[in-house]
């Protein structure tokens, strides 16, 4: 029952985004909030919103495998990633309040749907999972960087947010790999980066 209540609890909290203080970074502190034209600050806001889809699906993701983690050392790492993980959710929160935007209104389906592939990558062993992990964060790094691309020049804001995701998704990658992670086959990479575009694509516009 415990579990149950503390997995609910967790739901709840990445699906409205109540996470532990999170300030934000730095760079993003100093970086005052420019006074972006509509249609930029609408660009900003949507680019924003799928970044904060993908930290809700990363929450869940955790949560899945660390119920399935068959080691209390994998379990305890796929935690503290999870941790790590809610700054950038309450980060682009607040981003997206920021410049007026709104959030997904499919967030429990990211979060139900991320949690059952999670839990799934947990039960095919340790070492898979943390492969899972590993390909996920490659392909988000790679996101974040044509994100990067897209937002508005004056957005410095966004920018220094995103700049900051991306260092940490790129050293929770190593450490899966260094944990014992195992190299996911051609067809697993190629079907999550199918499942991403298809979210990313979506959250957009919902």
């Amino acid at each position: 029952m415990d579990a149950l209540i503390t997995a609910f609890d967790r739901a709840l909290r990445a699906m409205t985004s109540v996470a532990p203080a999170a300030p934000l970074p730095d760079s993003a502190t100093a970086a005052a909030p420019a006074n972006l034209p509509e249609e930029a600050r609408r660009e900003a806001a949507a680019l924003m919103r799928v970044n904060h889809v993908g930290e809700v699906c990363a929450q869940a993701l955790y949560h899945g495998q660390a119920a399935t983690a068959r080691s209390a050392a994998v379990r305890a790492q796929l935690e503290r990633a999870a941790a790590e993980e809610g700054a950038h959710l309450a980060w682009t929160a607040q981003r997206i309040a920021e410049l007026g935007g709104r959030q997904s209104v499919l967030n429990p389906l990211w979060y139900a749907g991320s949690f059952a592939l999670g839990a799934l990558a947990g039960r095919l062993g340790d070492r898979t999972s943390l492969g899972f992990v590993a390909e996920t964060e490659r392909q988000v790094e790679q996101h974040l960087a044509g994100h990067l691309e897209r937002l508005p020049r004056e957005d410095r804001r966004s920018r220094a947010i995103l700049q900051a995701m991306q260092a940490d998704e790129v050293r929770h990658g190593r450490e899966a790999m260094a944990a014992g992670g195992a190299e996911l086959p051609l067809p697993a990479r190629l079907a999550m980066k199918v499942l991403g575009r298809v979210m990313t694509t979506t959250a957009y516009r919902l």
